[in-house]
């Protein structure tokens, strides 16, 4: 079988030679849109359920949210770990799914069970899944450095303009948001007032709540025209909570009066409550950005597409505010893949220089020169199909892979030198058919050494 392919090869060398240039052009395609990162992504298949409830101890937040949750996600299919960590005020559920599920259907079956049983769970609570990322997808870190600007300002700068810009660019995730304070207006109210009028907590919430919306009240034709009507009731400030009106006629004394939130309670300019803070470099608390990249995104692309992003948006901030980068995946990228990169080509031309000195032939040097590129490019092919990135890893294992290909390269090309120079009937033969008895006698041990090799690592693919 083998002399057969290689006399094929022989006697097809257009087809050889127009084969090999599809390849390469297939290779370098594939090269060019093959996901680029630092390391692969070794992770399972999980989904995030990140529940937030203030003012709940871990105890109550295991027994109240945890264990339900827990509990309800039993007996999904495929599923292969379930755990959960239970914080003060939070509580972090993931469920892990044999390799090779879909990402999307997962999130599907979790999204369907925890609509099931979000009616049982405490009031108050909030958060639901996480985004489709991964250990690693943390690609791009910064903060918002403004020396005027207060830390709540920073914070709302970051919310409402930098990171709905950066949350548009392909291959992002989501964009977290740490550190800096956000703004809330908080409500102290009096016990003794509450008392005196009769009204409770539940009924101070319920006004609030029913008073800080927007309705629509239908519309009014008048001819050809028509009217809709609304009414605007968000709360904006302060005083506009400070005026809601939580009882009229409230005492006997004073029957015609309307008791409004600001008798009875304190209002105030306050913050979000805080579960940490955010430093940087000693000099106190800074506001930062975090991106996160989606699950087998290409981490070069998404780098760079965030810092066009940021680019873009600079001329719209205030004046005085830096975005200052503090982790850039795409150094650790460069350096990593560029190391191997430099590797590869470093070793072709070594190997260039090699085989000329020692094979005292030129053009047999080239042609096993070639044979390094050629493979290395037939395996973007394959990596491309499979769903592989080029990573330290995998360009490393291809280094390795290359440098035992040119050892087969060598045993056939320095064989067919040995038979071109010393063969009694060379003058007689063609040179084809020399080349053919070369390559024919070494073609089963050369064949045999590299699925020796292909065997060993096998193993490798199973991790």
């Amino acid at each position: 079988m083998l002399a057969r392919l290689v006399q094929f090869a022989l006697a097809q060398r257009l087809f050889v030679l127009l084969a090999g240039l599809l390849l390469a052009g297939g290779g370098w395609l594939a090269f060019k849109n093959l996901p680029i990162d630092a390391f692969p992504d070794v992770a399972s298949t999980q989904v995030k359920i990140i529940m937030k409830a203030p003012g709940m101890t871990p105890e109550e937040i295991e027994t109240r949210i945890a264990i339900p949750i827990e509990v309800e996600m039993l007996g999904i299919p495929n599923q292969r770990i379930l755990r959960s960590v239970s914080k003060y005020g939070l509580v972090d559920v993931t469920v892990d799914f044999q390799d090779g599920t879909d990402i999307y259907w997962a999130r599907q079956q979790v999204s369907e069970r925890l609509a099931g049983i979000a009616a049982d769970l405490p009031t108050g609570i909030s958060g639901g899944m996480a985004p489709i990322t991964t250990p690693l997808g943390e690609m791009f870190m910064f903060t918002v450095e403004a020396p005027a600007m207060t830390l709540e300002e920073r914070r709302s700068l970051l919310d409402w303009v930098i990171r709905p810009a950066l949350r548009s660019v392909p291959g992002v995730a989501d964009v977290n948001a740490l550190g800096g304070k956000v703004h809330a207006l908080e409500v102290v109210p009096d016990p003794v007032k509450l008392a005196a009028l009769g009204l409770s907590m539940s009924q101070l919430r319920a006004t609030i709540e029913a008073n800080n919306r927007n309705d629509g009240a239908g519309r009014l034709g008048e001819g050809d025209e028509v009217l809709l009507v609304r009414t605007e009731g968000s709360i904006r400030t302060a005083d506009d909570l400070r005026a809601l009106v939580v009882k009229r006629g409230g005492t006997a004394s004073n029957s015609g009066s309307a008791v409004r939130l600001g008798d009875i309670a304190l209002v105030r300019d306050g913050s979000v409550t805080r579960y940490g803070v955010v430093t940087m470099d000693g000099k106190g608390e800074a506001v930062q950005g975090l991106v996160l990249g989606l699950a087998g995104a290409n981490a070069q692309k998404v780098v760079d597409g965030v810092t066009a992003k940021i680019e873009e948006i600079k001329p719209t901030l205030p004046k005085g505010v830096e975005l200052k980068v503090f982790y850039n995946r795409a150094q650790l990228v460069k350096t990593a893949v560029g190391t191997v990169s430099k590797a590869l080509l470093e070793a072709t031309a070594l190997v260039l220089v090699l085989l000329g000195a020692f094979l005292g032939n030129l053009r047999a040097a080239v042609s096993v020169a070639v044979v390094l590129p050629l493979a290395a490019l037939g395996t973007f092919v394959l990596m491309r199909w499979a769903g592989m990135s080029a990573n330290l890893m995998s360009l490393g294992g291809l280094a390795i892979a290359l440098g035992m290909l040119v050892d087969a390269a060598v045993v056939v090309v320095e064989n067919i030198v040995q038979h071109m120079s010393h063969d009694r009937n060379k003058d007689k033969l063609p040179k084809l058919h020399i080349v053919f008895r070369a390559v024919r006698e070494v073609a089963a041990p050369v064949a045999a050494g590299i699925l020796i090799i292909v065997v060993v690592f096998l193993p490798l693919l199973t991790l």
